[in-house]
């Protein structure tokens, strides 16, 4: 029977109902787990910056408004906006390169009535453009196409790291190589460009700034600098280690509380993590991710257009290449770059990048439904 009064309207959940129906149960869920181990873990990381905790539960709110807003796009539109939205992000990135502002000797924000930093738009602009390139071309995909990609890639890249900001170079360099790896790249290909790439290496060394070859250095030997440039990977480090299999406890690192630890509640949040609740923390916060990368993927394998399955695919990789890069730093095995862990990290621009992903994937998984209906 039809939810309706006994008037004849519609009920209250009946016109709320397919408003909500655009969540992805199997991904909210995942989400939401990860965002209440992120704020048990704020509880802690965050103690002794006043509100913190607070503007962390509203950054949670906002990221969830943000899915919800996302999922009710619809996949059309979001092809149809992909240029000028690329066009527009790479504009702002131009503009940022010419009087763009300069916070902590680094040029990434501009004034636009508001401060904003462009080259977050591209985390999701860029799979977005190429994913639209693709698609516009499946009958006709040749190498002319992948070189031509190549290119769109490499403009807004060059931009972000000229600013400096390796860390979102790095996102959003590995977001449009993921479209274009999953449009049919060949293996042979791929060879050539680690083979290229390891021939420009002593090039690309020169080019980094003084800072990027120290971090490099650091990684190498974090002894060198123990009081400066390798302070931070050797106390995470030590936090990681003392948490052991079991850890010491909610609101027991020795290492987070008597502020070893830097960053510890934005790019070094993990380290926190690690020191209070072991392996065994760390391993259930793993599998977390690798469910919602999963998910993402089998979403992708499942869309019903190549627009679609790029875009999915490749939204769910860069949330493999978040967790992945900002753990790899914390423990050693990568250098610092700026990385915040997806959901765990304190900061409003990443939950809102993260929760677009999210909400574009339950776009996807919808407009599939929707299909097939």
């Amino acid at each position: 029977m039809h939810p309706t009064t006994i008037s004849g309207k519609k009920s209250i959940w009946a016109i709320i109902k397919p408003y909500l129906n655009v969540f992805d149960p199997t991904l909210l869920l995942l989400v939401c787990l990860i965002m209440t181990v992120s704020t048990i873990n704020m509880v802690s990381a965050g103690s002794g910056f006043p509100g913190r905790l607070e503007d962390h539960l509203r950054n949670i709110c906002l990221a969830l408004v943000i899915i919800w807003l996302a999922a009710l796009v619809s996949p059309q539109i979001l092809m149809r906006v992909a240029v000028p939205v690329y066009l527009v992000g790479v504009a702002l990135l131009v503009g940022v390169a010419l009087f763009g502002i300069i916070k902590l000797g680094a040029r990434r924000w501009i004034n636009v009535g508001v401060v904003i930093q462009p080259s977050e738009i591209m985390k999701i602009a860029m799979p977005m453009m190429l994913a639209w390139w693709f698609q516009k071309r499946e009958a006709t995909i040749s190498w002319q196409e992948f070189l031509i990609a190549g290119v769109l890639l490499a403009i807004p890249a060059a931009l972000i790291i000229r600013q400096p900001d390796l860390g979102t170079g790095t996102l959003v360099s590995a977001a449009g190589f993921y479209v274009i790896f999953l449009a049919g790249l060949s293996w042979k290909v791929l060879s050539g460009m680690v083979v290229a790439g390891a021939a420009f290496m002593p090039v690309a060394w020169h080019m980094l700034h003084d800072y990027q070859r120290h971090r490099v250095m650091t990684l190498i030997d974090p002894t060198t600098d123990p009081l400066g440039k390798g302070f931070h990977i050797i106390q995470s480090m030590i936090a990681i280690g003392s948490g052991g299999l079991p850890g010491k406890g909610w609101m027991n690192g020795t290492q987070g509380h008597l502020q070893f630890i830097p960053e510890r509640t934005t790019d070094f949040v993990f380290a926190v993590f690690s020191e209070e609740f072991g392996l065994i923390g760390n391993l259930v916060l793993i599998t977390l991710y690798l469910l919602l990368i999963g998910r993402g993927l089998l979403i992708a394998a499942n869309a019903p257009t190549l627009f679609t399955r790029l875009l999915a695919g490749a939204l769910s990789l860069m949330f493999f290449t978040y967790a992945f890069v900002n753990m790899g730093m914390v423990s050693g095995i990568l250098p610092v770059v700026g990385v915040p862990l997806p959901f765990m990290s304190y900061g409003g621009t990443a939950f809102v990048t993260l929760g677009l992903g999210i909400g574009i994937l339950m776009s996807i998984h919808r407009h599939r439904k929707l299909i097939q209906s």
